[in-house]
């Protein structure tokens, strides 16, 4: 069988570093679906509209190889579990499945009918090889067992930034931002407070230091 992408994302993240580790943790992240011109047929999408999510089947574009064990972020990275018992990019095709909530289908003059969608965890570029809209009734389970990742992870770390440096960040994406780093970015094996990140967002380079459960936010350029 041969894939063949429908569409690319647009996103705020032009690095793998920072983006939320399953879709629907960040709400405040938009993106766009933009389609490649063969699939920008206004009929396509006809009845989308009345769907409130969708799934989106991708590739893991960065991904190289395939391992039979990796090492889940969620446990610390301390435990290999098998890998169709997790959501890692180390597949043997390296197909990415997420649910994102529908904002609106946007129709533009240059790239024909774009889905703006909340709460992807895609990183910028990403090849898209189709949509399906998400149906509760058969979708939803409930009563399904969730394994080691049953909770979901919260938002671990208060936030601490300057006002001059959210100032740099523009209007509609800094809840965005807050909520992400939120999250915690980092690997869950590393806590050294002294040591800076980086993170590429919306295109910004933010740097942050961590010491327990605080974040600060040390510049954005």
């Amino acid at each position: 069988m041969e894939l063949t992408p429908i569409a690319h994302i647009r996103s705020d993240f032009s690095e793998k570093f920072g983006i939320p580790r399953q879709s629907g943790l960040v709400e405040e992240l938009t993106a766009a679906v933009v389609f490649e011109p063969e699939y920008r047929d206004p009929s396509a999408l006809r009845g989308l509209e009345g769907f409130s999510h969708l799934w989106l089947i991708w590739e893991f574009s960065r991904s190289r190889g395939w391992s039979p064990t990796v090492r889940p972020p969620r446990l610390g990275g301390n435990k290999r579990l098998g890998v169709f018992a997790t959501r890692s990019p180390f597949r043997p095709n390296p197909l990415g499945l997420s649910c994102v909530r529908l904002v609106e289908v946007r129709q533009d003059r240059a790239l024909g009918p774009v889905l703006v969608v909340a709460g992807a965890d895609l990183m910028d570029g990403t090849p898209i090889y189709d949509v399906k809209p998400y149906l509760p009734y058969a979708d939803c389970k409930p009563d399904a067992v969730g394994g080691f990742a049953a909770q979901p992870k919260g938002a671990d770390l208060t936030v601490e930034c300057p006002p001059a440096l959210l100032d740099r960040v523009p209007e509609d994406k800094r809840a965005a931002l807050v909520a992400v780093l939120a999250q915690d970015p980092r690997p869950q094996y590393q806590d050294d407070p002294e040591r800076v990140y980086g993170m590429a967002f919306a295109g910004l380079e933010v740097k942050f230091r961590v010491a327990g459960e605080r974040l600060t936010v040390t510049e954005i350029v």
